[in-house]
């Protein structure tokens, strides 16, 4: 490494860890000022320790996870299979599960890394190059017009690309991945940045501001073609360009669809929605679609504190329902945003959804049998004997890590035939919520950092089933009402309250699940959860990263073990933890919310709201041999922005910068004017990096 670590001066903010108020306000209506909505009485992590102790012996985590590893190379037919053109010393070196020599890079984190900085700009490593691929406003449909920040209009961002762009997904369409499909979703709109000052007025918007905002919302599809000489990604005019909005018409399947808590007086069959809105991270399915996590979507919603009925209302409190007008006033143009009129409508956002980019014309759908929360993401992992398990957490204080399990089998293969199969796989099966069991005294977890007496944050758990079809498992709970208030359903059966559950994803080379638990500044205050194993420290302010593996390497088991890769941080603190890696040789890292993997099983790790002062960035850290642990940051995004959505491929490293320029009161006085310069607005924008090859071909990224 070419820089010491050190400590930067905090953001100014108010809110904890990184964000700004503005970001706060728009894109979760404030969340981290409000109490938590889970008040069950279910016992945390700590209380399930102390039932423990008396097992300590019987079953160690690690060993556990070091037989289950050894069992990976084996599988067929699973996402834990190698990818068959990795060279066998390439995988030697990376450590998975065989020898590597410590300070070796491992392939794919081959680069300098970044030191923290707060440039705006995208800073990248010595070698590479980059290139902004779209931007807010940027044309995706036939007729776009050029973008214009003065004069906009809800017809024209219907055919531009969204606001606050989050999740990325890139679909090749050749072997050579050089025709691409790009999927980008556009979580929330900040309107005091999006229009200008002296025409927005947050008290009293006009209904054609309220109807861009709907417009800018959604996804956005577009065709992309690698450079093979240059590197950069190009969007270019295509049949398969669309945008998806808040007019929008989604199709409910599922078990819940048609009931009878989704029915609203615009859709008296509880069978059609439009639009999906905060779509927050994602996945690409293993035949070729993509999943999208509706995540904080209580905020767009008004007058829940004017529900009489005490059921509904208690309903609405789980699920953060709160309050009189909305911050964005769209009841006032259209009353699916008014509890008191259609108290329903709530009901129908919260799910997971599907989009096939592949048809233009297909209808996008949202599965209900993945049950109802706020859905960070929603990724796949098959298994052994062929069906689909999804994973996907609760992104809030205190809540939970969810698995479905299908009933049928994926079919092989991106055929429309194998994509309408494979998709009903979806709305039919198991809903599971996780508990996680520590193994180590609770008085050896004592919030300092400090590694328990067995050297690691370990032990088991267990997926606690749901519903299944049209059986709860859950008493007082017709199946109906575990899909509808799953959050609800699953306080009855104990699951373990974890530190924010953000995004999740199933490592392609050692088959073991990676979870982002991005902050709980609310743990370990009076009347509040106290640390334990899986959430070792108090005002937890920078998050940690958890990994499992399924017993006997099967998504299908309801049995796993469990460690902490991470305890991000400063790593001049003794709270911080980087997998068992020298600390003074790591990038610091704070607030880890996307996660990827590139062909080695590399782990990379994008941030949100960094509390150790400095902009947010993407990593990479191995995640077996040697240099497990070894947290290298790649890029950071410019001032006030959010890194969102990585992509890493052999050729290039894709990311989403969010909100740029956060922390700006409204657009009058903007505090970055990336990425266009001078005294432009801030823009949120896909940009895409590559490495500089030798006679200007493209290089792999983090190979030399």
């Amino acid at each position: 490494m070419s820089f010491e670590p050190r400590r930067l001066l905090p953001l100014i903010t108010s809110h904890p860890g990184g964000r700004s108020a503005v970001t706060c306000e728009y894109r979760c209506g404030n969340a981290c000022a409000h109490p938590e909505p889970n008040t069950s009485g279910n016992e945390y992590f700590g209380d399930v320790v102390k039932d423990m102790l008396s097992r300590r012996g019987a079953l160690k985590a690690g060993a556990v996870m070091a037989a289950a590893a050894g069992g990976f190379a084996a599988l067929s037919g699973t996402a834990a299979a190698e990818p068959a053109d990795v060279a066998a010393a390439d995988v030697a070196a990376a450590g998975h599960g065989r020898p590597g020599r410590p300070g070796r890079p491992v392939p794919g984190t081959d680069f300098e890394a970044v030191p923290p900085n707060k440039l705006d700009a995208v800073t990248i490593p010595e070698g590479y190059e980059q290139r902004v691929v779209i931007r807010w406003g940027d044309a995706v449909e036939p007729g776009a017009p050029k973008f214009d920040f003065f004069k906009q209009t809800a017809a024209a961002q219907a055919k531009q690309f969204g606001y606050n762009c989050d999740f990325v997904g890139l679909i090749p369409q050749d072997p050579l991945g050089i025709r691409n499909l790009l999927v980008v979703n556009h979580e929330y709109t900040t309107e005091t940045h999006m229009f200008p000052a002296d025409q927005y007025d947050p008290a009293n918007p006009t209904e054609e501001q309220v109807k861009i905002a709907w417009a800018a919302h959604g996804l956005s599809v577009v065709q992309a073609f690698r450079d093979p000489i240059g590197g950069a990604l190009h969007v270019t005019p295509s049949r398969y360009n669309r945008r998806i909005t808040l007019n929008t018409p989604f199709e409910v399947r599922g078990p819940a669809a048609g009931s009878k808590y989704l029915k609203t007086s615009a859709d008296p069959a509880g069978r059609t929605v439009l639009g999906t809105q905060n779509n927050c991270a994602g996945g690409v399915t293993p035949w070729g679609t993509v999943l999208s996590g509706e995540e904080n979507v209580n905020q767009y919603f008004a007058n829940a504190a004017s529900v009489t009925d005490p059921v509904v209302a208690a309903r609405l409190k789980r699920y953060s329902f709160s309050g009189g007008a909305s911050t964005r006033k769209w009841e006032r143009y259209d009353k699916r945003w008014d509890l008191a009129q259609e108290p329903n409508e709530a009901n129908r956002f919260g799910w997971v959804v599907e989009i096939d980019p592949n048809d233009p014309n297909s209808t996008p759908v949202k599965h209900t049998a993945l049950g109802r929360f706020k859905h960070e993401a929603a990724n796949i992992k098959i298994t052994k004997d062929g069906r689909v398990a999804v994973y996907s957490g609760d992104d809030e204080r205190f809540e939970y890590i969810y698995k479905f399990v299908s009933k049928g089998k994926y079919k092989p293969g991106d055929s429309a035939h194998a994509r309408r199969h494979n998709s009903a796989l979806l709305d039919e099966g198991t809903l599971y919520v996780g508990r996680f069991t520590g193994d180590s005294p609770a008085a050896e977890i004592d919030g300092t950092g400090k590694l328990p007496a067995d050297g690691e944050f370990d032990g088991v758990g267990e997926w606690i089933p749901l519903v299944s079809g049209n059986k709860s498992f859950v008493d007082g709970f017709t199946a109906e009402e575990v899909y509808v208030f799953t959050r609800l359903a699953a306080d009855k059966v104990q699951p373990t309250k974890m530190d924010r559950p953000e995004d999740i994803q199933p490592n392609p080379v050692n088959g073991r699940i990676y979870a982002a638990l991005t902050n709980n500044s609310q743990r370990g205050p009076a009347g509040k959860a106290d640390v334990d194993e899986a959430n070792p420290r108090p005002n937890n302010r920078n998050g940690h990263i958890l990994e499992w593996d399924e017993d006997g390497g099967d998504a299908a088991s309801t049995k796993f073990s469990w460690r902490l890769l991470l305890v991000c941080g400063d790593p001049k603190t003794a709270d911080t933890y980087f997998g068992g890696f020298p600390k003074d040789q790591v990038s610091p890292i704070s607030c880890p919310d996307n996660v990827a993997f590139d062909r080695y099983g590399n782990l990379w790790i994008s941030t949100d709201g960094n509390a150790l002062g400095a902009n947010d960035g993407l990593f990479s850290v191995p995640v077996d041999g040697p240099e497990r642990g070894h947290v290298k940051q790649f890029l950071s995004v410019p001032v006030g922005a959010e890194t969102c959505g990585p992509v890493v491929t052999d050729h290039l490293v894709l990311v989403a910068v969010q909100h740029p320029g956060e922390d700006a009161p409204s657009s009058a006085n903007p505090t970055s004017h990336w990425p266009d310069g001078g005294t432009s607005q801030p823009r949120p924008s896909i940009v895409s990096v590559w490495k500089k090859g030798r006679w200007g071909q493209v290089g792999r990224i983090g190979v030399k």
